[in-house]
């Protein structure tokens, strides 16, 4: 399996310590699995290095030989059984120290009183020391706060039990001490630990986040391209479909005229191809250009809106176009919103009004307000139209989609003859940046 990244983290702290890292991870790892391996594994060493050497001692008949003779004598011997059950009262419950560490310390805790109450000296006192850094490290809080009362009891205990041969003082200090080191341990381990969980927390939310991200600017992307789409294919058919049937009404008896129908089919249909290409060229991943790039051309402006006003005069349409204000500084982005809303408005015109409907079309810049009007008149000697055009289909939606991008709103009605689609859009610039 090839290194992720944690692994190239490692190898940039020097390979020894990079190994010893990786050797952890994977010590960790196999405890998680089989966690009472580590657990038999620390009785096992418990028992080999603290309680074999005083087993045989006892086994070869009293006293190592190099045993000061006062400490003989002040403490008590006991035989192999008896000792050998002491041990196992200290050592065994070592084996649940992490699944229930106050059962563990209360149960080594009072065999450790137990036979110092008996004057009886073991090197496998060393369990209590271990007990108390798992209850620090894997117990309650209130637990720990008793657990210290009692180790507290239990070194005073010891202190006089060794008078004889050790200062009650000094051996208060070196006990305290070496509990002190114990449950500083287990809680400086526990800190990290809960320090090492909110990282990886943290990391496991921040990539949660970063793919929801992702998500939504993808169904950003998708929205906008669905919206582009259905600017280009809807008024591009829309175009279509009424030359098509004035072509075919005109055909008849005027055939120039069918002909010339034909001939502003085939250019709308182009025009519409060669934005559909546009679009769907930024969506390839590779293209047929000679550099595997898709081979782009720039969005409509407001310099395209006399071409979009001539396509559906070619369709029938009465069209006005006026434009009032500095609009030649507008930025490309608004441009493009007030092409797409100016297409989109026409677009509805022709599909519901007809052709030989009028239609004032306005772009007027007032300070920081620019304002597009389409008005038509509606479909000469009809009423009022009604039914889809009133309903908030896709190209309301995306209309007023357009002008919220630049804080601005959009209505849409019926005026006294006709029907009047009004959006307004602020050009003040947004943290400097439009």
């Amino acid at each position: 399996m090839a290194p992720g990244p944690a692994a190239d983290d490692l190898g940039g702290m020097g390979p020894l310590v990079a190994r010893f890292a990786r050797a952890g991870q994977r010590l960790r790892h196999a405890d998680r699995a089989r966690p009472w391996v580590l657990d038999t594994t620390v009785v096992v060493l418990v028992f080999l290095l603290f309680c074999l050497p005083d087993l045989v001692r006892t086994a070869g008949g009293g006293h190592d030989g190099d045993e000061p003779h006062h400490l003989r004598l002040a403490f008590t011997q006991l035989p192999l059984a008896g000792m050998l059950a002491l041990q196992a009262g200290l050592v065994l419950p070592l084996l649940w120290r992490r699944r229930r560490p106050a059962v563990a310390f209360g149960a080594v805790a009072a065999v450790f009183v137990l036979h110092w109450s008996l004057d009886v000296l073991l090197r496998a006192d060393v369990a209590l020391f271990i007990a108390l850094y798992s209850l620090a490290l894997h117990g309650r809080p209130r637990q720990l706060a008793r657990a210290c009362g009692v180790m507290a009891g239990a070194m005073a205990l010891v202190a006089v039990r060794v008078s004889a041969v050790v200062s009650v003082w000094d051996a208060l200090f070196f006990l305290l001490s070496t509990a002190t080191a114990a449950l500083a341990l287990g809680v400086a381990v526990r800190i990290r630990r809960a320090q090492l969980a909110g990282l990886r927390d943290r990391a496991t939310r921040l990539e949660v986040e970063r793919d929801q991200r992702s998500r939504l600017a993808a169904a950003a992307e998708r929205a906008r391209v669905a919206r582009e789409m259905h600017d280009i294919v809807g008024h591009n058919l829309a175009v279509i479909i009424t030359l098509a049937d004035a072509g075919g009404y005109a055909g008849a008896g005027s055939p120039e005229r069918g002909r010339e129908a034909l001939r502003l089919i085939g250019d709308t249909g182009r025009q519409a191809l060669g934005e559909l290409r546009r679009v769907l060229g930024v969506l390839r991943e590779a293209s047929d250009g000679p550099r595997g790039e898709p081979e782009l051309s720039p969005q409509p402006g407001l310099t395209d809106v006399d071409a979009l006003c001539e396509g559906v005069r070619a369709a029938g349409l009465e069209v006005r176009y006026r434009t009032a204000g500095d609009v030649e500084t507008l930025d490309s982005g608004v441009q493009l919103a007030v092409y797409r809303i100016a297409q989109e408005a026409l677009t509805n015109t022709l599909k519901h009004a007809g052709a030989g409907a009028r239609v004032n079309l306005a772009v007027v810049v007032r300070g920081t307000r620019l304002t597009v009007t389409v008005q038509d008149t509606g479909p000469a000697g009809a009423e009022r139209r009604t039914g889809p055009a009133n309903e908030e289909g896709h190209g309301l939606v995306g209309m007023r989609e357009r002008a919220a991008l630049y804080g601005g709103s959009l209505s849409a009605g019926p005026a006294d003859a006709g029907w009047t689609v009004e959006a307004v859009l602020d050009l003040t610039p947004q943290d400097g940046v439009r």
